[in-house]
């Protein structure tokens, strides 16, 4: 071989290492656009990202271009100064601006639909009001959809004493036109009952949870799912046998592909005891009949693995369920991390002294009346130094039978101060394995890392990213996958936010 073949194939295989990893590309940091910003990743039309900005009180659509230039920034004025709350929902062509404001008593539940250029397309539409005797910071209405799309509904609840919840469902099409608004009346005479865990099935049928605690924010001993076909207005309860454990962290699944509706959640054995394993319950809406109701109990190998520090008896105790991924067999894949913050040393948010999950969707659902609002822990503030911790992430792959196909762990440490926007991880599924991307510190800076898993478990740990540049600090629990292999990912850049775009 002479040395100009072998100079070839040298750069072929540059070439190809470089096609294979992965680039990243940056937004120019707006002088308006300060850490404050509110903002939120809509998604891809055209070939062009879209992000809404709110700069006090102010509203925008801004597009990028693949390069991450800002082609266009169109001010939304059509939105009252003060809003309450923004959902969007994403189309192959538009989306459609969920809104929330309130005026002289009524709260006004509006939505519009944008265009692939960021511009309203036809007038704003009106879905709902609600009238209060008080002025809300918090949303009223909760705006959920079905996996494809078909369905839309808004959720209200309203708690006029200890007794008693009204329920409100407003069913919609994809194009806006009402099917069906019911007002379902669930009773509360238990003193800890909660609502949680709205999911909205294909078709339109709506399910969620009852919990009946123990005490104020403890754990859960009994539970029934309610289920609300489309057209009728009352719901079917079904009793969940719990067979005497205790659970936390429930969440609440629809697998259309299979008719189920799947309940997870973290277990122990006794009030404030130490979580034991996962809890695993799948109901088959064809039938209306339980085929699984599974605890699985965590190996002392498995919470040797999960820990960061500590006794294997509480390894399991500050991890929360971050991602629930249904597998087409009926099985479903879980990630948990471990979160908690710290105040002057002493736990402020921990599984028996928090209010709920950081990650649960209990959060979601507001109640307005005697009961006040539900909160986020995550949300309250402190005049010192709170610190904000996430740790290892754990993953089970689980069968239709409930048995455990695998298990793994990806490690990582994390904390901040007085916010959570740089610690966590965000996800990117490229079809042949899922990444999770997260900051790890190296000399005192956070470096993005990329860790991946395929599905048979098998953790990758990439080289890292190409194209990090110092000073830009990633926010990837707030990062949003944009096409097969491409994720948009905030960052801070000298007290700026600015975007980044990352190509896998």
């Amino acid at each position: 071989m002479n040395w100009k073949t072998t100079f070839l194939l040298i750069s072929v295989l540059l070439l190809l290492l470089k096609i294979q990893a992965q680039t990243i590309t940056y937004s120019e940091p707006d002088n308006s656009d300060f850490k404050d910003l509110n903002f939120e990743i809509i998604g891809k039309i055209a070939g062009n990202t879209h992000i809404y900005k709110d700069n006090r009180n102010t509203h925008f659509i801004c597009l990028y271009d693949a390069s991450m230039q800002q082609i266009a920034k169109e001010k939304l004025d059509f939105l009252p100064e003060k809003i309450i709350n923004v959902d969007f929902l994403m189309y192959p062509d538009f989306y459609y601006l969920f809104y929330q404001y309130q005026k002289k008593g009524i709260v006004y539940c509006m939505a519009t639909k944008i265009d692939k250029i960021g511009k309203p397309m036809g007038t704003q539409i009106q879905l709902d009001t609600t009238a209060l005797s008080f002025n809300s910071n918090n949303k009223i209405y909760t705006v959920i959809n079905s996996e494809d799309k078909q369905s839309i509904m808004l959720i209200k609840i309203n708690r006029p004493d200890d007794k008693i919840n009204h329920v409100t469902t407003v069913l919609f099409d994809k194009e806006l036109q009402l099917l069906k608004k019911s007002k379902l009346d669930i009773p509360m005479k238990e003193r800890f009952a909660t609502l949680s865990e709205f999911q909205l099935a294909n078709g339109g049928n709506v399910a969620f949870l009852k919990e009946f605690g123990t005490g104020t924010s403890e754990v859960v001993n009994k539970l029934n799912l309610l289920v609300k076909s489309s057209l009728e207005d009352t719901a079917s309860v079904f009793e969940v046998e719990l067979n005497g454990v205790f659970l936390d962290d429930i969440r609440l699944k629809i697998d259309n592909y299979n008719k189920h509706f799947l309940i997870n959640s973290f277990y122990s054995k006794q009030k404030k005891g130490n979580v034991e394993g996962m809890f695993c319950y799948i109901w088959n809406m064809k039938i209306n009949k339980v085929i699984l109701n599974n605890n699985l109990t965590f190996t002392e190998e498995f919470r040797n693995d999960a820990k960061s520090e500590g006794s294997v008896k509480t390894a399991l105790n500050d991890f929360y369920l971050r991602n629930i991924v249904i597998k087409k067999d009926g099985g479903f894949v879980i990630a948990a991390e471990a979160s908690y913050t710290s105040y002057q040393n002493n736990d402020i948010f921990n599984r028996w002294d928090g209010y709920s999950s950081p990650y649960s969707g209990f959060n979601n659902y507001s109640v307005y009346g005697t009961g006040g609002l539900y909160s986020n822990p995550f949300s309250r503030s402190f005049n010192n130094v709170t610190k904000y911790y996430a740790d290892n992430v754990i993953m089970l792959s689980v069968d239709i039978n409930g048995k455990i196909e695998w298990s793994n762990v990806i490690r990582k440490s994390q904390q901040d101060d007085n916010n959570d926007n740089l610690i966590s991880y965000g996800i990117l599924n490229s079809g042949d394995k899922v990444h999770f991307l997260f900051n790890m510190q190296e000399k005192r800076q956070n470096i993005l890392t990329d860790q991946s898993i395929s599905p048979d478990g098998q953790i990758v740990r990439s080289p890292t990213i190409r194209g990090l540049d110092k000073g830009y600090e990633f926010m990837p629990r707030h990062a949003k996958q944009t096409g097969l292999r491409q994720i948009v990912v905030p960052c801070m850049y000298r007290n700026y936010i600015c975007f980044s775009k990352i190509d896998f």
